[in-house]
């Protein structure tokens, strides 16, 4: 029996975008199924009762929710074709702490970027900016985060090359001069099919974000 697999999703999230590479690099055909944050879905709403939040991938009808959690299960469950994570338990354990990090700074610090102005702005551009110069520190020489090969951390972290421009356009200045290593990293990524067709376009990013601030009464 085919596996039956439903991703919910909102285009421009990038925790989605996770998914969707970690499903384009096993192979996973999928159905896509657009949410929108402020009218969701019955569906949404029964299969992440608690979070009420996308993505959700559903496989075989049961939900998995949260984007690491995700792609971690898609890693396990498909586990014959490019594995993300390593076979080693301490590279395994590394590349997880990565992924936190990410998780625990890049979203929240970028969406500052472009959700605020002033002083708050000036703040949240230098700890992007930190952010991003320790995981150049980590990333180092290698080609990926995950080495050779597209791994974990790589596709945590580079769903946000997409809001790239977005965060420049709103706070005025060039990550690529600031972290170049990071940005001809996310360009090495971005010449992966599965990294490339799972992105959506910078400029289209940078739109919704502007109009988000004008909603939000920023400008």
């Amino acid at each position: 029996m085919a596996d039956e697999v439903i991703l919910l999703d909102f285009w421009p999230s990038p925790f989605g975008m996770r998914v969707r590479i970690a499903l384009a690099e096993k192979g996973i055909k999928y159905e896509y199924k657009e949410e929108d944050p402020r009218n969701k879905s019955p569906l949404l709403l029964q299969m992440n009762p608690i979070h009420k939040k996308i993505p959700v991938l559903v496989h075989n009808g049961k939900p998995i929710c949260e984007s690491l959690i995700q792609v971690q299960y898609i890693d396990e469950v498909w586990k014959d074709k490019a594995p993300l994570l390593p076979s080693d338990p301490y590279a395994r354990a590394q590349a997880r702490f990565w992924a936190d990090y990410v998780d625990k700074k890049i979203y929240d610090v970028g969406s500052k970027i472009w959700k605020t102005k002033g002083e708050e702005q000036e703040a949240a551009k230098n700890e992007f900016v930190e952010c991003f110069k320790v995981l150049e520190a980590e990333l180092g020489d290698k080609y990926y985060f995950g080495g050779s090969n597209l791994g974990y951390v790589d596709v945590v972290l580079v769903p946000f090359y997409s809001w790239f421009h977005a965060y420049e356009q709103c706070g005025n200045f060039s990550i690529e001069a600031e972290c170049p290593k990071i940005v001809a990293w996310a360009k090495r990524c971005m010449r992966k099919e599965s990294v490339s067709k799972s992105l959506p376009d910078q400029e289209k990013v940078c739109g919704f974000a502007l109009q988000m601030r004008k909603r939000f009464g920023i400008e």
